[in-house]
């Protein structure tokens, strides 16, 4: 008796529950739901090692999902656009498992990405992601032979980034420097520790006790940074209150903002809050306002687990701040997030040239109203977590213009690393400093 012999992608294979709930994530984001709350969501139900194994390849194929696009066109017949949304986030997905996941064979990223568009799609469907994911397979020592003549598309193609974006960075870093950014955002964001309640050693002693790879965090020489994958649920020090996660960029900003001890301090857009935790160590009080419960909901978890006493969190919209004036007020501006794209792949696909004209109209409101908020002679902090000068320096000249009274004055100096400032203001960027991107602006209100 003879037996048929059957390829791997004919034998009707189980689909892995990460590679089903990486598919629902990608469905999510279809939907305008962003890439951490879906992930949160839906990893949720996942254990820990399934749950990294599927932040690896939803994140990663969204970090690469221009290059992977156009290394399918020629062998998509009339390219994704035509199919549809979620059969081509599976076959998305199953090129990235083919083309940059080492620990997955190719006929298991083929099959079992066959077997899921089969289920979601049909077996017509199911046929088209096998001929194209084993074209692919087979072609693989030709790809990146073919990028686009035109510079700017081939940057925007090689590192998946919007061209017109690409393009405004060439404009003012020039060709090379704006390759190291695209490489930057490229690459996986690390987890930064922040001691609370006891020093940096201390803490180093504990997540090495518990066998959680550490090391230096730029920027900030008492942030830890955890090399490799750790569940922070998993880690006492993390349960226990004696630390909380925070990037360097955003630990700048708070030391940039100078506040003088004992301040009562309205941190507004403080969601998820840890700004607002950072200012705590010094402040008399500090009112952390979002105009979003279900975000500041975040803040008071970790307000709890610190068990800081001196944080009120309030749900109100900046633009009409219910409070009366206070010692300085820090506004980390709503924007379109261009220095954190490594750490929130989703929102370069997101976002669109027009949406920096209507982010900067709701800075301008919000900083003007925040203005308000400032005692006589107080401190008014600008931050955004954009590169973008619309963002940024047009903001601060804006309210300076309206406000000729007010002065910019930028911290004593040392407070933080000299390269992080940049004619007065706090300035960090992803391919110089190794954190995520950030923008300050220190103004002091009249006496």
């Amino acid at each position: 008796m003879t037996h048929r012999s059957h390829s791997p992608a004919s034998i009707s294979t189980p689909v892995t529950n990460a590679r089903r709930v990486a598919a629902d994530i990608c469905a999510d984001l279809r939907t305008g739901v962003l890439l951490g709350a879906a992930f949160d969501r839906r990893g949720s139900m996942l254990d820990s090692r399934d749950r990294r194994w599927t932040q690896e390849l939803v994140y990663g194929m969204l970090r690469r999902r221009g290059w992977i696009d156009h290394a399918l066109m020629p062998r998509v017949r009339g390219g994704l656009v035509r199919l549809d949304g979620d059969l081509a986030d599976l076959i998305r997905l199953g090129a990235y498992q083919l083309l940059e996941m080492g620990s997955v064979p190719a006929y298991a990223a083929i099959a079992q990405t066959v077997e899921l568009a089969k289920q979601r799609h049909g077996l017509g469907a199911s046929k088209l992601v096998n001929a194209v994911l084993r074209r692919l397979d087979r072609e693989r020592s030709s790809l990146g032979s073919d990028l686009p003549t035109d510079p700017i598309e081939a940057l925007a193609t090689e590192f998946s980034h919007p061209r017109w974006l690409v393009a405004r960075w060439v404009a003012r870093w020039g060709p090379e420097e704006t390759r190291a950014l695209l490489e930057a955002n490229n690459r996986e964001a690390p987890v930064i520790l922040r001691p609370w309640g006891l020093v940096r050693e201390q803490l180093e002693a504990m997540l090495e006790s518990a066998g959680a790879p550490v090391a230096d965090a730029p920027l900030a020489d008492d942030s830890i940074r955890l090399n490799g994958p750790v569940n922070l649920q998993e880690l006492a020090a993390f349960t226990q209150g004696c630390c909380f996660v925070q990037d360097p960029a955003a630990t700048l900003v708070t030391r940039y903002a100078a506040i003088p001890a004992g301040a009562i301090v309205a941190d507004l857009c403080s969601a998820p809050g840890g700004k607002s935790v950072e200012l705590a160590r010094t402040a008399a009080l500090v009112v952390s306002a979002d105009l979003s419960p279900s975000r500041l909901s975040r803040l008071v978890d970790t307000k709890y687990r610190l068990d800081i006493p001196n944080i009120a969190a309030v749900a109100f919209d900046a633009k009409q701040p219910a409070i009366t004036p206070v010692d300085a007020v820090l506004v980390d501006a709503p924007c379109t997030g261009t220095g954190t794209f490594r750490r929130h792949p989703d929102a370069r696909w997101r976002l669109r040239m027009s949406d920096l004209a209507v982010t900067a109209l709701i800075q301008r409101d919000i900083l003007r109203s925040a203005a308000r908020l400032v005692k006589p002679g107080g401190l008014l902090i600008y931050s955004t977590c954009s590169l973008e000068i619309e963002e940024n320096e047009a903001q601060v000249e804006a309210l300076l213009s309206a406000h000729p009274q007010w002065r910019f004055e930028p911290p004593p100096e040392g407070v933080v690393p000299a390269t992080t400032i940049d004619q007065g203001f706090l300035r960090v960027l992803p391919h110089t400093h190794g954190a995520d991107g950030a923008f300050a602006a220190r103004l002091r209100s009249p006496a």
